[in-house]
Formats: C-alpha cells, sequence, structure tokens
C-alpha cells in the first residue's frame, strides 16, 4: 500500500465471486465507520470479520490502489470507492413482481432503502391489490402497467416473486420491458437473453442444504 485514492476504471472480467467479496467488505466498513474507526489495515480487517488478507488486498489492487503504507486503509474513503464500484454512488430503483406476502415483505425490508435501494412499485394481476399500497407505501400496478411504470420510474432491477408456474412468464415481461437485471426468488430455471443479468435465490435450496447439514451432524453423533 504505497498511494491514496488511485483508483482505476474495470473492464467487463469482474467475476461475480470479486463482486461478492466487495459487498462483504463493504458491509465490514460499514460496521467500522459506525464504532468510529478511522483507518484499518488488511491484516486487522481480516482478523476482526474472519476473512483473508491476502484475498482483501488482492481483490482491491484490481481496482487501484486504496492504502496508504504504515496507515492502512481510511475506513471513509475506501467505503466511498467500493460504493461506487458496486454501483451504489445512485440509488438503484426496484421494482417487484409479485405482491403476495413475499414482495410486500421485500417491499417494506428498510435494508435496501439504507444501502440505496429504492423499491418504487409492485405489480400483481390480483383486480383486488391493484391500486392499493404495502405498509411502506409502495403502490401495487396492474402487470400490464409494467412497461409504462418502468419507463416512468426508471427503474433498474426486477425482483420476481411470483409462483414458479408464472415466474418464466413475468421474467419476460421485465426483459421486453428492458429491464436488464433480474432478482428471482421462485423456484425452477429460467431463462433471460445474454444481455440480461439473472441472479436466482432459492430458499428451499438453501433450507436443504442447513438440512442437510443437520442431518449428517446427527449421523455422525448416532454412530459415535
Amino acid at each position: 500500500m504505497t498511494e491514496r485514492n488511485k483508483a482505476r476504471p474495470v473492464g467487463e472480467q469482474v467475476s461475480e465471486l470479486t463482486a461478492g467479496r466487495l459487498s462483504v467488505y463493504l458491509r465490514c466498513l460499514n460496521t467500522l465507520d459506525a464504532a468510529g474507526v478511522k483507518t484499518i489495515s488488511s491484516k486487522a480487517l481480516a482478523e476482526q470479520f474472519q476473512l483473508n488478507a491476502a484475498q482483501i488486498r488482492k481483490d482491491l489492487a484490481y481496482f487501484g490502489e486504496f492504502g496508504v503504507r504504515g496507515v492502512g486503509y481510511y475506513v471513509k474513503e475506501l467505503k466511498r470507492h467500493l460504493r461506487m464500484i458496486l454501483g451504489l454512488d445512485r440509488t438503484v430503483r426496484v421494482a417487484i413482481l409479485g405482491a403476495g406476502n413475499l414482495g410486500l415483505a421485500l417491499a417494506d425490508y428498510p435494508g435496501f432503502r439504507q444501502e440505496g435501494f429504492a423499491i418504487v412499485a409492485l405489480f400483481d394481476t390480483e383486480r383486488g391489490k391493484i391500486g392499493r399500497r404495502s405498509r411502506g407505501g409502495v403502490r401495487i400496478y396492474a402487470i400490464g402497467e409494467f412497461r409504462k411504470v418502468v419507463k416512468r420510474e426508471r427503474i433498474d432491477i426486477a425482483v420476481v416473486a411470483v409462483p414458479a408456474d408464472s415466474a418464466q412468464g413475468v421474467v419476460n415481461t421485465a426483459v421486453q420491458a428492458g429491464v436488464r437485471a433480474v432478482l428471482n426468488f421462485s423456484p425452477g430455471s429460467l431463462k433471460v437473453p445474454p444481455a440480461v443479468k439473472l441472479k436466482n435465490v432459492d430458499l428451499t435450496v438453501s433450507l436443504e442444504s442447513l438440512s442437510f447439514f443437520l442431518a449428517r451432524e446427527q449421523a455422525e453423533v448416532a454412530n459415535g
């Protein structure tokens, strides 16, 4: 670490794993900043949050030089740089397709707003829900209005929270409206064009993975 605030632009080749680690680093820096910590070394950062110091240095070096020799990283400045790298230096506008229990819970989750994500619209096909709002005030629109609302509200990301048998049709609607990033909570495999980024969050798979861990643990205990 030799210079401070020397960043460089990067191309499309950054892996999803690297982007995920940057997000973890940002969470750690948020915690440090809230605690009043001004500077921290990669070693101290790794030790405090159970991370890998060499990996931290490698990931950050890919984007430039942010540390100062003998000092470490300035927490506020590195946090600002990471937010810029992750595209969080602006408000990211999000629409949720599906105003069921999950969609409504996501719409009102305060953590999204705190990190710069604005949930600006919900969509559903059930007539009784159209025109209503979530507890947090997010309006529910008819799915037929999606293209118009996307253009008016400048939607960046579509979140899919509908039953599996409706998911592909909903994703197609989002893609046709020009949305290029989709977060899918519905189970199953969905298809999108190469220019659209699809991220799947399958809660059932995660629960099954935890169940597998518990089953193995219980089997080991039973076998002595």
